[in-house]
């Protein structure tokens, strides 16, 4: 029972770990030098080298299965994750910044729902209270204005569509990982993702190139940070803990991205920010208690 919980304690580690990695996603994409999806494609691309390598060293466990069965599922979060960035950055085209990136972070309602449907898993009502304190803050933190012109419309829609995708891809890892590894998913899924950013960022007429050392240096540093790291990381620690409860403590994220925009780029957070960024770690906490 203490190796359980300790386990557990080390997945929620990296879970927060990964959330943090990943919250510089913003950051690296604002310093890029080509097109947002050209951008999403070298985040994936980049990481490949160092994914296979990890999948090629890791020793068999009897526990993984070593056939291609999960090959499928596997690019098939790739594409969801590919599809998740595409239509978030389409999103942002049409509406602000801030009613696309919570309607993105809505993904936990999808996933709460998904996992129940799917994985059969049950939670206890506050974890609900806890995922709704959450979305508020997460609301508040990142001051989104729902509704407008036809346009805007059409941009927050897209916006609830990317957090569709999203869930789709957390719950095909959160399967696959009760037989596959965490190198191996991300490997496979980071390939399918690639391929299916590289002709969108073709044919919306992207820059695919850094101009510069600097702009190459951004893009690795956004493949080992937020896609090796984060995202490996989260990968992991979801075999450890419920889907529901990984995906709302990834609400994390957007309070550790405000929070290093305010440190890099001195975005100061008004009142109602720090207030919506409490929350949303209150609401994580309570989440966590209504999860087992």
């Amino acid at each position: 029972m203490d190796r359980i919980a300790g386990r557990g304690s080390v997945a929620l580690a990296a879970l927060f770990a990964g959330a943090l990695g990943i919250a510089f996603a913003p950051i690296f994409v604002r310093w890029s030098e080509v097109g947002p999806v050209a951008t999403a494609f070298w985040r994936l691309f980049l990481a490949l080298p160092l994914l296979a390598l990890w999948a090629a060293l890791e020793k068999r466990d009897a526990s993984t299965d070593r056939s291609n069965k999960g090959l499928a599922m596997a690019a098939m979060a790739g594409l969801f994750f590919a599809a998740d960035l595409a239509v978030w950055h389409w999103s942002i085209r049409l509406t602000s910044v801030a009613n696309a990136t919570f309607l993105a972070n809505l993904a936990p309602v999808a996933v709460t729902l998904g996992a129940w449907l799917l994985l059969g898993e049950r939670t206890r009502p506050v974890f609900f209270g806890g995922m709704l304190l959450a979305l508020a803050g997460a609301a508040l933190l990142m001051g989104a204005n729902l509704g407008g012109p036809g346009a805007v419309l059409i941009g927050d829609g897209l916006g609830v569509l990317t957090a569709v995708f999203y869930a789709g891809y957390q719950l095909c890892v959160k399967r696959l990982r009760d037989t596959q590894s965490t190198a191996r998913i991300m490997l496979v899924s980071g390939c399918a993702c690639a391929a299916a950013l590289l002709p969108v960022a073709l044919l919306m007429g992207e820059t695919i190139l850094p101009s510069s050392t600097t702009g190459w240096l951004v893009l690795v540093g956004l493949a080992l940070v937020c896609q090796f790291a984060g995202q490996s990381l989260i990968a992991w620690a979801v075999a450890h803990l419920s889907a529901s409860f990984s995906s709302v403590s990834l609400l994390l994220q957007p309070v550790a991205a405000a929070g290093f925009a305010w440190l890099i780029f001195g975005e100061a957070l008004a009142a109602l920010q720090w207030l919506g960024a409490a929350a949303v770690l209150a609401g994580i906490w309570l989440a966590r208690r209504g999860t087992s």
